[in-house]
């Protein structure tokens, strides 16, 4: 498993140095090959979202007790996603008469005060980007704290059935031996019932035995 994290590993840094590279390039490139550019970088950023994607579900099979080494980097990863998402959207804004057009209109001269608006509509973008980020940060260590719960708790099922057989067990034996128990007890009892019966006769024959040879006499 370790071997395909890697492997993952490697293709992310591989597709985000490219990433890198091309969002750099962006501002300064003309309208035509900026935005052939754009559909690049894009189709690029998606590709590494999916790689992270999967770089996620094999940490989630690593057992508990190796996964904090794994989880630690992977936030890693995705702080360095969050980053590249960011700069590629600043590159696209910069020196960029298209988007300049479409938000401030043909007057240049008002766009100060509108490029500052719009700088603080991206801050803002990218504020909620960073929360969503860690909601989803905090859903995935939520989910890793549930599973091993979850183990947890399997583990403790399994003991106590362990310890309610031993208690059949237990009772069973401690019925058996109760019974056997009863049994030798009234044995002893009839037994001493025999022997209280045997000495009244005993004693029933010695006083009829006196008493007919104090007559004979």
């Amino acid at each position: 498993m370790s071997s395909d994290f890697e492997g993952y590993e490697q293709d992310f840094a591989v597709l985000t140095a490219e990433i890198t590279g091309k969002i750099s390039r962006v501002p300064r490139l003309p309208p035509d090959e900026k935005k052939q550019m754009v559909a690049n970088v894009e189709k690029q950023l998606e590709e590494a979202r999916e790689l992270l994607e999967q770089m996620d579900l094999e940490v989630r099979e690593i057992p508990p007790q190796s996964r904090g080494m794994y989880s630690n980097r992977m936030r890693s990863y995705k702080q360095e996603m969050g980053k590249l998402e960011t700069d590629f959207k600043r590159s696209r804004i910069a020196y960029s008469d298209e988007v300049r057009n479409e938000l401030l209109g043909d007057d240049g001269n008002s766009s100060e005060n509108q490029r500052a608006h719009l700088l603080d509509n991206t801050e803002r973008l990218e504020r909620s980007s960073r929360r969503l980020e860690a909601g989803y940060q905090i859903a995935v260590e939520t989910e890793q704290i549930g599973q091993e719960m979850l183990e947890n708790l399997s583990h403790d099922r399994e003991k106590i059935q362990r310890a309610r057989e031993r208690l059949r067990e237990t009772d069973a034996n401690l019925g058996k031996s109760s019974r056997i128990l009863t049994g030798m007890l009234r044995r002893i009892i009839q037994n001493r019932i025999l022997l209280v019966i045997l000495g009244i006769i005993v004693v029933i024959t010695i006083l009829t035995a006196i008493t007919f040879f104090v007559k004979g006499h």
